[in-house]
């Protein structure tokens, strides 16, 4: 099992793309996570980062401590409620992209298998085979962007939101992501220097106006 070695990047700020009285959308860098997890190293994430310049801000959702991309956040307890029930409504919708090892031979598919903790490797996740017992939906839609040397560049848009979700989803394709110390073997973790996941967009309802709102941020490979 890989020994979570936190390093996040040296540069303190963070790069935000819009704000206003009930929400903050920022780009999270590869390598921040998220929120603090119970070690003291850990407490530099993007919601601290954030709220020293917003003491007020709220996490809505995570994307990986790998993950680059778009994230949301909350500026007060109304907007909060009402962000997260859209994701848990499936009224948000969240398209990454991702570049994965080999080239997938489809153009566009569902990959509709099951996830659950993995209970004798603890933290990871697996995909269950249809008619094992226990786990959670989980449902992807893949579609081929690009076909490299011996890579392929894939739009991925999860109806569900399970842990490591995508990177299983991909590895039971069998095509994991490149970069990804998780789940690649030798020759997928050596492949990039970093995970290749990456939260291009994110299309929601504004909480007090009801507008939709879109946001995207070009992917870095």
């Amino acid at each position: 099992m890989q020994i979570f070695d936190y390093q996040p990047p040296a540069i303190p700020w963070l790069d935000i793309r819009y704000q206003d009285k009930d929400l903050i959308i920022i780009n999270k860098p590869s390598g921040l996570l998220s929120n603090p997890g119970r070690a003291a190293h850990t407490f530099d994430c993007a919601l601290t980062r954030l709220q020293q310049l917003y003491p007020e801000a709220i996490l809505v959702h995570r994307l990986d401590c790998a993950t680059s991309g778009i994230m949301v956040f909350a500026r007060h307890k109304k907007a909060e409620s009402h962000l997260k029930t859209q994701f848990q409504d499936r009224q948000s919708q969240k398209v990454y992209i991702a570049e994965v090892m080999g080239h997938v031979t489809q153009e566009q598919g569902i990959i509709d298998l099951a996830i659950a903790p993995d209970s004798e490797h603890p933290p990871y996740q697996k995909t269950l085979t249809k008619g094992e017992i226990g786990g959670k939906n989980a449902l992807t839609h893949y579609r081929v962007i690009e076909r490299r040397t011996s890579s392929t560049l894939v739009e991925l848009t999860p109806e569900t939101g399970r842990t490591h979700q995508l990177r299983v989803h991909m590895l039971a394709l069998g095509h994991p992501i490149l970069g990804d110390t998780f789940y690649g073997d030798a020759n997928v973790i050596k492949a990039r220097s970093r995970l290749c996941l990456h939260a291009q967009s994110l299309r929601l309802t504004h909480p007090y106006s009801g507008k939709q709102l879109y946001f995207s941020s070009k992917h870095p490979f």
